[in-house]
């Protein structure tokens, strides 16, 4: 990528032709628990993300734990240097471009973590699945954890399936309403934690697993547009 001529994004002027607007976003991108940044969700959605957002870059990477011998995740605070240190190496990188952070599940939650210090010049976060509830395996019989979303300032992007354990819509909908930052919700109707849909409910719906993502990711698109713009 040569930075001496940073990518921008356009917006149509009155008189119908295009300006230039502020320059493009970098994203940054970051797994969830159980699969790496290499997996193929990971890969679909970067490329998704880096197409719809007219990206500079999606950058993605993997936690520390995920290398060597396979193990459970760290608490999400654990991770939270880590991640902040991709960040502003990224920023370093791609001077004046807006900073958005991404995440699938607990990578989402540790983004949220990220945007909220005030060392970080992060512009927006997008949520794909974010992990409301604690598992009941982990205890606390599947206790809402809102503290983190509560803190936010900036402008939040929530994806959602209908059918994920881990984040009922009810229960985030009252979130929401509580939460300082600026925020949007796009259901992918019948998705689970990963947004996969049934074969029976797409039959009834006649839609596909391709047209449902396609529809987050532009309301993704949407949102990120009109929080950098504003």
């Amino acid at each position: 990528m040569d930075l001496s001529r940073p990518a921008k994004r356009h917006r149509r002027s009155k008189d119908g032709g295009s300006e230039a607007s502020t320059l493009s976003p970098v994203v940054i991108f970051a797994h969830g628990a159980g699969a790496p940044s290499s997996s193929d969700w990971m890969l679909r959605w970067k490329n998704m993300l880096k197409e719809a957002l007219q990206a500079v870059d999606v950058v993605t990477f993997d936690y520390p734990y995920m290398s060597g011998k396979k193990r459970a995740p760290p608490k999400a605070e654990k991770l939270v240097e880590f991640h902040s240190n991709v960040v502003k190496e990224t920023a370093t990188k791609y001077p004046g471009h807006p900073v958005v952070l991404a995440g699938k599940s607990m990578g989402s939650r540790v983004g949220c973590m990220v945007a909220s210090m005030e060392d970080n010049n992060v512009s927006a976060v997008v949520c794909l699945g974010y992990p409301l509830k604690l598992p009941i395996l982990q205890g606390m019989n599947g206790a809402v954890r809102d503290e983190t979303l509560l803190q936010l300032t900036i402008p939040t992007m929530f994806v959602q399936g209908s059918k994920d354990g881990l984040c009922p819509l009810e229960k985030l909908e009252a979130t929401r309403k509580k939460m300082k930052a600026p925020n949007d919700l796009h259901v992918i109707d019948g998705g689970d934690h990963s947004f996969k849909i049934g074969k029976k409910h797409l039959q009834a719906s006649n839609s596909s697993q391709d047209e449902a993502e396609e529809a987050a990711v532009q309301a993704i698109a949407a949102f990120i547009s009109r929080s950098l713009e504003g």
